[in-house]
């Protein structure tokens, strides 16, 4: 029997080469349109995507010979694991793969926001050299949400830069933060104290806003929020209001409503002068998409191996 790969986003070529080394027959089609999906997927024994391609109820009930999901990531976010484990296939991911490549963007768009990175290089391009002003980071109080693997290395470069760490997860994570330095705390407390908020949390489907309209209220002003996270957490238009009432100095993102925006309040925020944005490149390095091809493709050999497929 010779087992029928989908890939249906980009991925590194090493995740393709050590498939190829068993007897699958795989199809690598990045481009692929939903409806197209819809109407193939039946004829596969197992998935593999990244962020591009939505599993949902419909995908999954069509693909009624699917055994394996695979996401060649650290999370499952665009995977619907009930309907899944409902029709028992087995998902695996990349957990931890790129989480340098993720905590480095994090620190980039801090130090970009902290400094009015963003504006002084477009003035400079423009051939305009007009000096703007900007905060130290130094003595600053940063308040991270989840604090995982991303969240705690994000941690240790804020203390080596000089501040004061603030912790808030839902997992106990006591330990973790006294090794790091750093204070836990409730959300309300990491609300009101922090002058820089960075979220790192993992969710599932149709999350609760971690950053909803109270949340907001709490906050210092001039707050700076980064998230490199999930922007479901956020609730875009009271972000908009506490944009334009100032009580956010600095909104710099990774992650989008949607990729690219669809409401007119999200326009809104893109466009908007106190907004810094980047097209989900968390995991973009060469580091990182080597280990999550490495590490995705041996889960899913290992998967493949246990299931009989090969």
């Amino acid at each position: 029997m010779v087992v029928r790969v989908l890939i249906t986003d980009p991925v590194d070529k090493l995740l393709i080469e050590k498939l190829s080394q068993y007897n699958v027959q795989i199809d690598y089609r990045p481009d692929i349109e939903r409806k197209e999906l819809l109407d193939i997927i039946k004829d596969y024994d197992i998935l593999v995507v990244r962020s591009r391609t939505k599993v949902d109820k419909e995908v999954i009930e069509r693909g009624t010979n699917l055994k394996l999901i695979a996401r060649a990531g650290i999370g499952l976010d665009n995977i619907d694991t009930e309907e899944a484990d409902k029709r028992r296939i087995k998902v695996v991911y990349a957990p931890g793969a790129s989480t340098d490549s993720a905590a480095e963007l994090t620190i980039a768009l801090l130090l970009a926001a902290a400094r009015n990175l963003y504006e002084s290089i477009a003035l400079a391009k423009s051939g305009v050299f007009k000096k703007t002003q900007g905060i130290e980071l130094a003595g600053k109080t940063i308040g991270i949400i989840g604090f995982g693997r991303i969240g705690s290395k994000v941690a240790q470069v804020a203390k080596a830069i000089g501040m004061h760490v603030l912790a808030y997860d839902v997992l106990d994570v006591r330990e973790r933060a006294k090794q790091m330095g750093a204070e836990v705390v409730d959300m309300e407390d990491l609300l009101g104290r922090s002058d820089v908020i960075s979220l790192h949390v993992t969710v599932g489907k149709n999350p609760p806003k971690i950053l909803d309209a109270r949340a907001f209220d709490l906050m210092k002003e001039g707050v700076i929020i980064i998230n490199t996270s999930r922007a479901a957490v956020v609730d875009g238009p009271a972000l908009l209001e506490n944009l334009n009432r100032g009580k956010v100095g600095v909104y710099a993102t990774d992650v989008f409503w949607n990729e690219p925006p669809k409401e007119q309040w999200e326009w809104e925020i893109l466009k908007h002068p106190k907004v810094i944005v980047t097209p989900h490149i968390g995991a973009q390095t060469k580091e990182a998409q080597l280990r999550v091809a490495q590490m995705t493709a041996d889960n899913l050999i290992s998967a493949m191996k246990e299931l009989g497929l090969i």
